[in-house]
């Protein structure tokens, strides 16, 4: 195991910035997922921790060296790719070992090492077996065991669950998860997924504009985000963003939501001074699903009874996704499999405060 540190990381193809000062610090036996869109920056960030590409200016080491000017080879790293990159001619077993042939390992040493990452992987009747004759599943499980081999400081995986069907992601996904607590390796991981970040990370780094916009673990960016953009991209249906005013009544803040007859007027729970200083000012409210509809009595001081129209239901089995008129805007909500609502229906839903989070209405970062 080894930690790796990033330190004001730029890269940049003469006047267009991919990486902006980039700032992280990942811990032995870290897990950390990079999350973002498309373009945001994080196969870069990837590609230039592995050596495949050359930093703009700012440092990079793992434990204590510094390895901007390192050749992959010596970084002592290994990369696993959405795309396998095995080689067709040869067997499993070959595929596992090529790169320890390369350096001149034993032949007995070798085998040992493929048998292990086989067992690990549960692999040991493919290895006669060549990639073609493999499912897509299998041959990711084969690039795992060539990087497991190698017994590095740092495992690199670049979306390599993108390439697999939803059922398949799932299972990768879960073997992922507990080879890093068999091992307790320390890994960088690339993906656009949110799901898979949040399953996977001990921590997450999200990133947009090749900015990094958070950094937490996955409560700490899941109920707390910095921002509004943090607060969509994680989470599935996203946070609820509500435009609200705070207001001082009787010696309490409220929130009021919408315009006119459909203004909803809630009172919040006691809040930080940061937000008291918003009172008569816009601010946008965000909830998450989860927190509208709730049926628990955990944070029964913060819990309110909200006027709301059902508009569409979706079951899902295990719960029912809604969409429902709030203070005349639509904002989704996650209900019991059994709630007994309609379409079309008024009703009063219970939402937990407890959980909401208070942005500003220009900057969108979260008040705190």
């Amino acid at each position: 195991m080894s930690s790796l540190h990033i330190s004001k990381v730029r890269k940049a193809y003469g006047p267009t910035e991919i990486l902006r000062e980039i700032n992280i610090d990942v811990n032995d036996g870290d897990f950390l997922v990079l999350v973002g869109p498309s373009g945001c920056g994080k196969s870069t960030l990837l590609s230039l921790i592995a050596g495949l590409d050359t930093l703009s200016s700012g440092e990079i080491r793992i434990d204590d060296d510094k390895v901007n000017d390192l050749h992959p080879s010596e970084r002592d790293i290994a990369m696993v790719f959405q795309s396998y990159a095995l080689y067709p001619n040869m067997t499993v077993a070959q595929n596992i070992s090529f790169g320890l042939e390369m350096r001149k390992v034993s032949k007995v040493d070798r085998e040992k090492a493929v048998q292990d990452a086989a067992k690990l992987l549960q692999i040991e009747h493919l290895l006669n077996r060549r990639p073609g004759q493999l499912s897509g599943g299998q041959r990711q499980r084969v690039a795992m065991g060539r990087a497991l081999v190698r017994d590095p400081k740092i495992f690199l995986f670049d979306e390599p669950l993108s390439n697999l069907d939803a059922k398949l992601r799932v299972d990768m996904r879960t073997e992922i998860k507990k080879l890093h607590q068999r091992l307790g390796s320390t890994i960088v991981y690339v993906t656009h997924d949110q799901i898979e970040a949040m399953t996977l990370a001990t921590r997450i780094a999200v990133m947009k504009g090749g900015i990094l916009q958070q950094l937490g673990t996955p409560s700490e960016v899941y109920n707390t985000p910095a921002n509004t953009f943090v607060a969509t991209f994680m989470g599935s249906p996203s946070m609820n963003l509500i435009p609200a005013r705070i207001m001082g009544k009787n010696g309490a803040l409220h929130f009021l939501i919408g315009d006119g007859d459909k203004t909803i007027d809630v009172e919040l729970p006691p809040q930080p001074d940061a937000v008291a200083r918003y009172a008569g000012k816009k601010v946008i409210a965000g909830l998450r699903p989860e927190a509208i509809g709730v049926e628990n009595e955990r944070s029964a001081s913060a819990l309110r009874n909200v006027p709301v129209t059902i508009l569409v239901l979706e079951p899902t089995g295990p719960d029912t996704l809604a969409v429902l008129e709030m203070g005349g805007m639509e904002v989704s909500a996650r209900l019991g499999a059994d709630m007994p609502h309609a379409p079309g229906e008024k009703c009063e839903l219970r939402v937990d405060l407890s959980k909401l989070v208070l942005f500003d209405a220009e900057t969108e970062e979260r008040i705190r």
